[in-house]
């Protein structure tokens, strides 16, 4: 009966872990949009981030045609009545909804913004659509019908009325590589999942022979190719032109350097591949929060369904509340049944109250286009379902990522921060670290600093020069990745995990040991108190830490608690709303920065705990005057024996 008993409790308190995932990534993600970034004037967020909640209700307002239309003048009218003004005044749309969408912006031609129907009869359909042809021409820009009605056209699918009309995706020429869209997603799952295949797939233009060919270019190490296992954090781009088809080689079979797409795209795909083994797991964590990626991109094999480590990522990902999409691969090999199991297992999870995902399994090109654009939503969770080696579904992937929208949540206008991920010795060039930039711009040539080292210090320095997909830009600005050359600095003295800020007067950066956060305990076997030590995950720092005191005497399971850490190795740069992971085993918590230090009078068992310390300090200082005393004396014994004998 006690064994029962056990498993019910053990199950109720997953259960109620799970129930506050959800809702503690909620809020979460509202404390982020307040984060203090450095040399803020005291501390205060930036305005934009101020400023993000009150926008979001009129943003659902205008989406959902509610706000005061006595200002806007109908589109109809704008597209076939070709004066002058509305000239302008279609010009002026797509420029707002172009700037908005970071260069690409969706448009209906014969549907208003509020879903209406214009009621366009092909001739004027045609008339329309040539119209909004000729406007993009002159602002450099490129238009795909993507979904089309009653036009006539390859692109066209069924519907109950007689309207025409067309869903088309309106791309603009970059000026320079600086200004090139770039979406991150990082692609997870368990080990042998076919993660790296199918990025090899989509990026090589070429099908796999079943034995893992396309993916060998992805591996960075030697014992990667042997074992066909990723053990590091792979990275792959994926370049879309103005006319949203795919950058690829002529010659079947040859892949495009960096350079090449870099040049002739207007839209980057930018995949992290991460391991999906469970020895790599702190290596995935990391590139999961190191890399601020837009969307997660979860591999399920349909043949073992969602097992091992597959479970593992998807919690993390839901704990960081990005978005998901989910690809089941190997549907050549596998049996109805085991995928029809597969298919049901995915869903049940999906449906989970930890989870609260609504999974749309895609069947066509219209659910594609759909779902692409409410994809902002964290809610939806599409499926793909596709084979590697005969290529169904593959297309279904391609059109989803080319509609894919910006979704990074970055300040531009605060002051400049950028993460470090990786760090490079680079012949003739010096010392290179890559990495995000979390906020600001900044341009080659800039004085900066960076840090810390093992001491708290920054290092000052100047940037030698910037590189985009391995292209020089003059500057990079917030939510793109880049690569900066430094000078003076050795290789030795930077590490992931570092930062890079402006060097600003009467402003010095300060790196903390201690700092408090909220904190919510997805799964424990026991109880957790002070002195307690996992590994702790912000953004890009990856340290063991400390437990040095708990606003409560315990914490178990589905617990939320104010708490104080202390990092075990060096002094780290954080920020108050910064996003951190904690993990020991099968221990996770997720949780957030909400002050550097901590103020004792919240945490009365931090002085109890100080004075411990102290007791033991000085008891291993007299322990150690009396061992020193002990082998004074041990000196002398052989001294005495001497004269005894002598006498």
């Amino acid at each position: 009966m006690s064994k029962f008993a056990d498993k019910a409790i053990a199950h109720e308190r997953r259960r109620a872990g799970e129930t506050a995932l959800s809702d503690f990534a909620d809020y979460v993600e509202k404390q982020q949009r307040r984060r203090q970034y450095p040399g803020a004037s005291g501390g205060e967020p930036s305005a934009s981030a101020t400023t993000h909640e009150e926008h979001d209700e009129l943003d659902i307002l205008e989406t959902l045609g509610l706000a005061d239309e006595s200002e806007h003048i109908k589109l109809k009218e704008l597209l076939l009545n070709p004066t002058d003004d509305n000239r302008t005044r279609l010009k002026e749309l797509l420029v707002s909804r172009i700037e908005e969408g970071r260069g690409e912006t969706l448009f209906d031609v014969g549907t208003e913004n509020n879903g209406e129907s214009m009621a366009l009869t092909l001739e004027e359909y045609g008339k329309a659509f040539a119209y909004v042809q000729d406007v993009a021409r002159e602002l450099k820009a490129g238009v795909r019908v993507l979904l089309s009605k009653n036009t006539g056209a390859e692109t066209d699918v069924e519907s109950p009325s007689k309207d025409s009309c067309s869903k088309v995706m309106i791309r603009r020429q970059p000026d320079s590589i600086d200004e090139l869209l770039e979406i991150r997603v990082a692609v997870v799952g368990n080990v042998d999942a076919g993660k790296s295949t199918l990025l090899g797939v989509l990026t090589k233009g070429t099908l796999d022979d079943g034995r893992g060919r396309t993916r060998v270019n992805l591996f960075r190490h030697k014992h990667e190719i042997e074992s066909g296992r990723t053990s590091s954090v792979g990275m792959e781009i994926l370049g879309y032109d103005v006319d949203s088809n795919i950058v690829a080689s002529g010659d079947p079979g040859r892949k495009l350097k960096w350079e090449e797409i870099g040049h002739r795209s207007a839209k980057v795909i930018g995949f992290t591949d991460l391991a999906g083994h469970e020895r790599y797991l702190r290596t995935t964590v990391f590139g999961l929060l190191g890399t601020s990626p837009d969307y997660v991109m979860l591999m399920v094999a349909a043949n073992n369904g969602l097992i091992g480590m597959s479970k593992e990522h998807l919690g993390i990902a839901m704990a960081l509340n990005v978005p998901v999409l989910v690809v089941i691969t190997k549907i050549d090999i596998c049996p109805p049944q085991i995928l029809a199991q597969t298919i049901s297992q995915l869903t049940k999870i999906l449906k989970s109250p930890g989870a609260r995902k609504i999974p749309i399994f895609i069947k066509n090109k219209e659910e594609v286009i759909n779902t692409a654009t409410q994809f902002v939503s964290e809610r939806i969770c599409p499926i793909f379902q596709v084979s590697n080696v005969t290529g169904e579904g593959l297309d279904f992937v391609r059109t989803f990522l080319n509609i894919l929208p910006f979704h990074g949540k970055f300040d531009p206008d605060a002051p400049f921060e950028f993460h470090v991920n990786d760090c490079f010795s680079v012949p003739f060039v010096g010392t290179v670290v890559s990495g995000v930039v979390k906020s600001g711009a900044i341009h080659a040539g800039d004085n900066i600093l960076v840090g810390p080292d093992s001491l708290g210090n920054f290092t000052p320095t100047t940037i030698r020069s910037i590189e985009r997909k391995r292209l020089p830009v003059p500057v990079c600005s917030a939510g793109q990745s880049a690569s900066f050359a430094l000078k003076r600095v050795r290789r030795k003295d930077v590490r992931k995990g570092m930062v890079v800020l402006p060097k600003l007067e009467g402003v010095a950066p300060k790196a903390y040991w201690q700092f408090t956060a909220e904190v919510l305990i997805l799964s424990h076997a026991t109880t957790i108190k002070p002195k307690y030590q996992a590994m702790l995950h912000v953004g890009p720092v990856s340290q063991t830490c400390r437990i040095v005191a708990i606003d409560r005497d315990l914490m178990r399971t589905g617990d939320r608690a104010s708490v104080v850490f202390e990092f075990c190795q060096r002094p780290e740069f954080l920020c108050v709303g910064d996003k951190l992971l904690f993990r020991e085993g099968r221990t996770k918590g997720l949780g957030i920065v909400t002050a550097t230090g901590f103020d004792k009078s919240i945490f009365p068992n931090a002085e109890a705990e100080e004075k411990d310390k102290d007791e033991k300090v000085g008891a291993k200082g007299s322990s150690k005057a009396d061992t020193k005393g002990v082998a004074k004396g041990d000196v002398k014994k052989p001294e005495l024996k001497k004269e005894a004998a002598h006498r």
